[in-house]
């Protein structure tokens, strides 16, 4: 029996987006903790590190002349300027985790989102909004799915099930005849 004919869906970067206080940080932990194959990429930062935090594991800190290296050779899938500092996604790493077969949630703001969609247009993009503040319809219109943080169950049971479809399918053989 062949599986030359099977094809399986990629795994697929998935973008969390949402304003300050949003809580996406707080869904992502919920949805590793449920799904703990998803892989969220560690941030860069120019900024000093805080206290408990551990290089490459919160974040990698990095001299401002390697972050400028790493956006000059396009090593950064986005960035962003934080009063003094920047802070970016490596894109090294989530390719190398999708290519395995790995789905990836990246937690970022709304700028953020939006410049992922423009570098890498198959990510699916999921607005998360506070109850009641559903922001303008262009900023909807340019998300695949917008979820009202409203009860953190249902927005993590939402989001694994909507990740879950980006997982890589076994391979099932064709009938034949």
């Amino acid at each position: 029996m062949s599986l030359d004919d099977e094809t399986r869906p990629a795994a697929r970067l998935t973008v969390l987006a949402g304003p300050s206080g949003a809580g996406r940080e707080s869904v992502v932990e919920l949805v590793r903790a449920r799904s703990p194959s998803v892989w969220t990429p560690v941030p860069v930062t120019t900024r000093p590190r805080r206290v408990g935090e551990l290089d490459g594991v919160h974040r990698s800190f990095l001299a401002p002349e390697e972050f400028d290296r790493r956006l000059a050779v396009g090593e950064l899938l986005e960035w962003s300027r934080l009063g003094a500092h920047r802070r970016g996604t490596e894109i090294g790493p989530l390719r190398s985790r999708i290519a395995a077969g790995t789905p990836v949630l990246l937690p970022l703001d709304l700028d953020g989102a939006l410049l992922v969609r423009a570098a890498w247009p198959q990510a699916r993009l999921v607005l998360l909004h506070p109850p009641g503040r559903v922001p303008a319809p262009a900023v909807v219109a340019a998300f695949d799915r917008s979820v009202s943080y409203d009860r953190t169950e249902r927005v993590v049971d939402e989001l694994v099930g909507f990740i879950g479809s980006s997982f890589l399918a076994p391979a099932r053989p064709r009938s034949r005849g």
